[in-house]
């Protein structure tokens, strides 16, 4: 058998194995973008292309968060020493706001805005992720922040435990160039009738619901978020009005506005949105 006959056997030999070995998956990695959304069924990442986000500057009355989670992330994207952090505050306050308006300030800092990506990953699809922290570990080239909006736990839900483990309770710990940020409604991130319910029927009260309470402890960065109070939810909706150039007087959007805070029962960041995007035909939004 000739040399080229050999060669040819060799070739046939090699697409036959590649022909019987399955594909390998494609992680979502393999897209460059500076956002994907978990799935943690499947086991990959769905490359989001365009984050839908608001202007930092535009987050008005939550200036010592902004600097503090702001100043985080850049310690992160420089390779220092930066915390976990949570969120937690009432609902419409600006906390998954900021996050991702954060992520794109940053992002704007450095030559390549991909290099640092946020990653959602659903309340449902926690139990999968160390599988996430894995895969992201495999791009050391690259930063991630992962998170998780709207976090908490019910009765029963023992999700909390890899978690806690991931944050920095278990061997491994999370990769270097990973980061996770969370938000909640709560600020230990459990319902109070749980923690109720744990301490009237536990034999040790305060030790039943130590473990549960202790997984916001693991946070390094805890950061509160509140409704406003009257002038501070006027100056965000005026805010929006200067940065859209909608043509109504000051005046006249404060009179409204606070006509649909009324209406809502609510002064927060949300609620300034909602009734700039209520006005008509706003231009830009």
């Amino acid at each position: 058998m000739t040399d080229q006959q050999h060669l040819d056997l060799l070739r046939r030999i090699a697409e036959a194995l590649e022909r019987l070995a399955p594909p390998v998956a494609a992680s979502g990695l393999e897209t460059f973008v500076e956002g994907y959304l978990w799935l943690g069924q499947d086991g990959r990442l769905k490359p989001i292309r365009r984050i839908t986000r608001v202007d930092l500057e535009l987050l008005k009355g939550i200036e010592p968060q902004r600097e503090a989670l702001l100043d985080n992330t850049r310690r992160f994207m420089r390779g220092r020493r930066a915390n976990n952090a949570l969120l937690w505050g009432a609902r419409g306050t600006g906390k998954s706001s900021l996050v991702k308006a954060v992520h794109a300030t940053v992002c704007g800092e450095i030559a390549d805005r991909n290099a640092l990506a946020l990653v959602e990953i659903q309340r449902e699809d926690l139990a999968s992720l160390p599988d996430l922290l894995t895969l992201l570990e495999s791009a050391p080239s690259r930063r991630f922040i992962v998170l998780c909006d709207d976090l908490s736990f019910d009765a029963g839900d023992a999700a909390y435990k890899s978690l806690k483990a991931v944050l920095d309770g278990s061997l491994a710990g999370r990769p270097q160039n990973v980061l996770f940020y969370a938000t909640s409604n709560r600020r230990h991130l459990l319902a109070r009738d749980m923690i109720e319910n744990e301490q009237a029927t536990a034999i040790h009260p305060g030790e039943a619901v130590e473990e549960k309470v202790s997984l916001s402890d693991r946070f390094g960065l805890r950061l509160g978020f509140h409704n406003q109070d009257q002038e501070g939810y006027l100056e965000m909706v005026l805010a929006y009005a200067d940065h859209y150039g909608l043509p109504f007087a000051a005046e006249d959007l404060k009179r409204d506005a606070l006509h649909w805070a009324m209406q809502r029962g609510s002064r927060s960041g949300r609620a300034a949105w909602q009734f700039i995007q209520s006005l008509p035909d706003p231009i830009g939004v």
